[in-house]
C-alpha cells in the first residue's frame, strides 16, 4: 500500500502541482439477512482502489482507479491534473487549503474476536435466535413483517500527500439492523427500525444481547399499539429520551454546522444551513445545552483517529452553554474561514471525494436523574423513542413523531400515548431546554450526504432532556 501511494504522489509532484494527495482503500463487507424467518443470500463485497486529488492554480481535480498498475496510476494522476486545470476557469474563488501538521501515524481498532474468524453459521444462528424470540406468545403481539440483518465491514486505508503526511489506518465494524411491523386488527400497525453499530470485533455484538434487545423492542411496540391513547395537542412540558435527543443533535446541530453547507456548497445536493459564517457566538439555546461531535470515542460507530485529509481527529464543541462555538471543517473551509481544519473530512470509499461529515454527535450530560426530570412536571409527555422525523433543507423547521411515549401526570409517567408530534424550530427547541440528564446513551445510524451518495457510519445520542412549555400536536 505504501509503495503504491508513494509512487502516485511522486508522479503528481513531477507535474509541479500546488498540492496532491493519494488515498488507497482496501474494503471488504458482508451482510446476513432473515426476512420473515427466511434466510436471504449472503451479500459479500470487496473493493480495492486509489483516489487522487490534485490542486493546480487554485482548482481541485479528483480521479480514481481500481487498477493499481503503475500505468493506471500514471493515467489517474493525469486525469486529476487535467480536471484541475480545466476547472480553473469555472471557479469564482481559488481554493486554498489550511496549514496543517504533516502527521505520520499507524492506527487500528481493537478486535478481541476478529470478524474474519466468525463463521457464517454463527451469524445466522444469532438471527435465528432473534426470530425465535419474536413469536407472538413471547412478545404478546403479531409481527407479520420482520427483517433482521447483521453486517460487518473491514476497511484498511493508506493516505499520503505532498506535504509529508503518511497515515495508515484499519478499522473493523459490526452492526445489527431490525425492521419490525406490528399489527392489530382493531388498532392498525406500528413500525420500528432499530440499529446498533460499533467498531471492534464480534464481541461488540455479543454484548448487545440481540435476542433480548429485539424482543424487548417488539413487546414495547405491542404495548404502544394496544394501549396507546391519543396524544394531547396543547402547550405543555416534554421529557425526551436519549434517542430523541440524539437525532435532534444530529439533524438540527450537526448538519447545519457543516461548513460546506454554511458556505452554500451543498445546496444542490444535501441542503443549506440557517447559519451564516459570522454566526459563531450566536445564541441558539439555553445555558443547559452543550453539544459535541467526537470521532475519537473508543469503539464508537463513527470512530477514526485521522480524517481523509490526514488531519488528526479531535472533539469538536459545536454548542457551548447554548452558544454556537465551532463549525465542522475540512482544510478548504478551514482556510476560507481562517480557523483551520478540525478533522471532519470523511470519504466512504476510494471513489468518493472527502467531504465534511459528522462522526459521533451528542449532547453532553447535565446533573439530573431521569426521575428528577419527570417528577418536576405537572402535565406533560415523556417521548422515549421516535418513529419518524423530518427537517427542512436549512435545518430550521423540524418535526419528530414519538414511538414509545407516556403521559406525565403530577410527576409520574403513566398512560401510553401514541404518535405524539413535536413541530418546532431549532432555536425554539434548544431555547426550551431547562434540564439535562446525567446518563448518556448512543444509537447507531448511517448518515447520508453527497452526490454520489455517501452513507457514513455515525453515532448520535446524549442524555434525557426536559423542554418547558412547547406545543405538542403539530
Amino acid at each position: 500500500m505504501e509503495d503504491l501511494v508513494r509512487y502516485t504522489i511522486e508522479c503528481a509532484s513531477e507535474k509541479g502541482v500546488e498540492y496532491a494527495e493519494a488515498r488507497l482503500h482496501v474494503d471488504s463487507a458482508s451482510a446476513f439477512t432473515l426476512t420473515d424467518g427466511v434466510p436471504n443470500p449472503v451479500q459479500l463485497s470487496r473493493e480495492r482502489g486509489m483516489g487522487v486529488r490534485i490542486l493546480v492554480d487554485g482548482a481541485m481535480g479528483f480521479a480514481t482507479t481500481n487498477d493499481l498498475s503503475k500505468s493506471s496510476l500514471d493515467g489517474t494522476v493525469e486525469i486529476a491534473y487535467r480536471t484541475a486545470k480545466a476547472s480553473r476557469k469555472l471557479i469564482a474563488k481559488p481554493i486554498r487549503l489550511s496549514l496543517q501538521k504533516a502527521e505520520q501515524a499507524n492506527w487500528e481498532t481493537e478486535a478481541r474476536k476478529p470478524l474474519t474468524e466468525v463463521a457464517t453459521e454463527e451469524k445466522f444462528r444469532v438471527l435465528e435466535e432473534i426470530e425465535k424470540n419474536l413469536q407472538p406468545d413471547i412478545v404478546k403481539a403479531t409481527i407479520p413483517s420482520r427483517t433482521l440483518a447483521i453486517g460487518d465491514d473491514i476497511t484498511e486505508r493508506y493516505f499520503a500527500n505532498t506535504e509529508g503526511a503518511r497515515i495508515h489506518g484499519k478499522a473493523s465494524r459490526v452492526d445489527l439492523l431490525y425492521l419490525l411491523t406490528v399489527y392489530d386488527p382493531t388498532r392498525g400497525i406500528i413500525q420500528r427500525i432499530g440499529q446498533c453499530g460499533q467498531t471492534g470485533g464480534w464481541e461488540q455484538l455479543e454484548q448487545w444481547d440481540p435476542p433480548r434487545l429485539v424482543s424487548d423492542e417488539a413487546k414495547i411496540l405491542g404495548k404502544m399499539l394496544r394501549e396507546g391513547k391519543q396524544a394531547p395537542r396543547k402547550e405543555l412540558d416534554l421529557v425526551l429520551g436519549p434517542e430523541v435527543t440524539g437525532i435532534i443533535c444530529h439533524e438540527s446541530c450537526g448538519h447545519p454546522q457543516e461548513a460546506d453547507r454554511i458556505l452554500g456548497r451543498e445546496a444542490a445536493q444535501a441542503g443549506e444551513s440557517y447559519l451564516k459564517p459570522e454566526m459563531i457566538d450566536y445564541r441558539v439555546g439555553t445555558e443547559a445545552v452543550n453539544v459535541a461531535d467526537d470521532p475519537t470515542i473508543p469503539n464508537s460507530n463513527g470512530f477514526y483517529l485521522y480524517d481523509e485529509e490526514g488531519v488528526k481527529a479531535t472533539r469538536r464543541i459545536l454548542i457551548k452553554e447554548g452558544v454556537i462555538k465551532e463549525f465542522l471543517h475540512n482544510r478548504e473551509t478551514g482556510a476560507e474561514l481562517g480557523v483551520g481544519s478540525n478533522g471532519a473530512a470523511r470519504a466512504v470509499a476510494y471513489d468518493r471525494e472527502p467531504m465534511i461529515r459528522m462522526a459521533n454527535t451528542f449532547m453532553l450530560p447535565g446533573s439530573y436523574t431521569d426521575e428528577e426530570l419527570i417528577e418536576d412536571v405537572k402535565e406533560g409527555v415523556f417521548i422515549k423513542t421516535f418513529m419518524e422525523w423530518n427537517i427542512d433543507d436549512r435545518r430550521y423547521n423540524q418535526r419528530y413523531v414519538g414511538l414509545e411515549a407516556y403521559l406525565i401526570e403530577k410527576g409520574e409517567a403513566t398512560t401510553p400515548v401514541r404518535s405524539p408530534i413535536l413541530e418546532i424550530t431549532t432555536p425554539g427547541l434548544y431555547g426550551s431546554v431547562d434540564a439535562v440528564g446525567k446518563e448518556i446513551e448512543f444509537e447507531a445510524a448511517t448518515c447520508g450526504k453527497g452526490e454520489p451518495s455517501q452513507g457514513a457510519p455515525v453515532w448520535h445520542g446524549g442524555p434525557s432532556i426536559r423542554l418547558r412549555k412547547v406545543r405538542l400536536g403539530g
